[in-house]
């Protein structure tokens, strides 16, 4: 079973820059595809950006252009770079692995595709 823990939160001014690590740990199917998810205070997890294992990436419209997920498979790190950050950018931040491809996972950047999920990493934006 994969584990996946955060680290990386912070409170910064709009405009600013932040990088999200999660430390990737424990051999899994399921780590085919990783992905960031955003949940803003009261609402709902919502994808942010997936990386598959053949270097494929997505992004939600909100953070194309700002935001970049990449991989460092020496480190086994999941990684979000942050740039132009705005005060809607505000939230917890999610590392989850997905549903593995035996079990009808496919990489798709939808809550329901991912099973597993660390447990968060606080960013604050101020205006």
């Amino acid at each position: 079973q994969v584990q996946l823990s955060e680290s990386g939160g912070d409170s910064v001014q709009a405009g600013g820059s932040l990088r999200l690590s999660c430390t990737v740990s424990g051999y899994a199917e399921n780590t085919y595809c990783l992905a960031w998810f955003h949940q803003a205070p009261g609402k709902g997890r919502e994808g942010v950006a997936r990386l598959a294992s053949d270097g494929s990436t997505s992004y939600a419209d909100s953070v194309k252009g700002r935001f970049t997920i990449s991989r460092d498979s020496a480190k086994d790190t999941l990684n979000l770079q942050m740039t132009n950050l705005k005060p809607d950018d505000t939230g917890v931040y999610y590392c989850a692995s997905g549903i593995a491809p035996s079990e009808g996972g496919i990489c798709y950047l939808e809550r329901r595709f991912f099973g597993v999920w660390g447990q968060g990493t606080q960013v604050t934006v101020s205006s």
